[in-house]
């Protein structure tokens, strides 16, 4: 049987994408989950902070009676020069699955050659596939269907962003992207889904960007490990998302953000904490959707 990874929603077919937020949809609504997982082990890997990526991936294994170990580079070998390959060959006899939460695209490759057990992609700088899952089945629960919603990208065109690009070839929505000139997300993947017949578009004014917008979303300015904080709060104030941007929109336009939010800078207090804000609920549907990512890497989602 081959193994199931979810790597990125690019990789995955729209069938299965659909199937993994429609059983987030039935987890949510079913009050006692039942022992899907009981006696498996997920094993986690944290070469960057988390919140509610370990929050909720912990609490979903348990509500699904699985059990979970928790390493970060200060608690092994990886933080004294071990490669990830052996980490994840000597790992992988011990678990059922892994996730992985760090900074590099190639290490997720490495982790996956050498990996005997699926591997979940928890963010890395290139995508944040769980978390534009959970986006989905947020608006899913608001509009009932993704199609032809018009849907705004507002900041960086960082990791989120690029799995926002990569929903795009699933559905049939309107994307649009607005971004400081030269934070625009890689070209070729932009060609790549126009030549598959989506709708996207890039912006550098985002006033421009949100006309007829039913949904905004954002993301902090600086990641992570950068280090041109000062610089990029001054290239991107303009693209902060308030009451004013928000008014450019629909009337009844959501705002999204994946989370940590840095009132002031991105967004204003009063869209985050505001009655358009559905970023509580969305946080809350990363527990439900990642239980039906464990359960499909595990082949038990049918």
């Amino acid at each position: 049987m081959n193994l199931r990874h979810f790597l990125d929603i690019d990789l995955i077919d729209s069938d299965t994408i659909k199937h993994l937020i429609n059983l987030g949809h039935k987890l949510k609504k079913t009050k006692k989950n039942k022992k899907f997982l009981h006696k498996k082990i997920l094993g986690m890997i944290f070469e960057k902070p988390s919140t509610r990526t370990r929050l909720s991936f912990e609490i979903g294994m348990k509500e699904l009676e699985g059990e979970v170990v928790v390493l970060d580079q200060n608690d092994t070998q990886l933080g004294r020069g071990e490669s990830i390959q052996d980490t994840i060959r000597v790992m992988s006899k011990y678990v059922d699955l892994i996730m992985y939460r760090g900074f590099s695209e190639e290490r997720l490759k490495q982790i996956v050659k050498s990996s005997e057990v699926p591997i979940i992609n928890g963010l890395t700088d290139k995508s944040h596939p769980c978390q534009i899952m959970a986006d989905l089945m947020t608006l899913e629960e608001k509009f009932s269907s993704l199609n032809d919603l018009t849907i705004v990208w507002i900041g960086d065109g960082n990791n989120v962003c690029n799995s926002w690009i990569h929903a795009n070839k699933h559905f049939n929505f309107k994307l649009k992207i607005a971004t400081p000139k030269g934070y625009e997300p890689d070209k070729k993947q932009i060609r790549n889904i126009k030549n598959l017949g989506k709708s996207i578009e890039i912006y550098n004014d985002p006033f421009e960007a949100v006309d007829n917008a039913d949904v905004l979303i954002t993301d902090t300015w600086v990641s992570m490990g950068m280090k041109d904080e000062v610089e990029r709060k001054k290239k991107f104030k303009k693209f902060q998302v308030n009451e004013k941007l928000m008014s450019y929109a629909k009337k009844n336009a959501f705002f999204l953000h994946c989370l940590p939010a840095h009132r002031g800078n991105e967004v204003s207090a009063e869209v985050i904490n505001g009655p358009q804000s559905l970023v509580w609920e969305e946080a809350h549907n990363r527990l439900h959707v990642q239980k039906a990512i464990l359960l499909w890497c595990m082949y038990m989602d049918g």
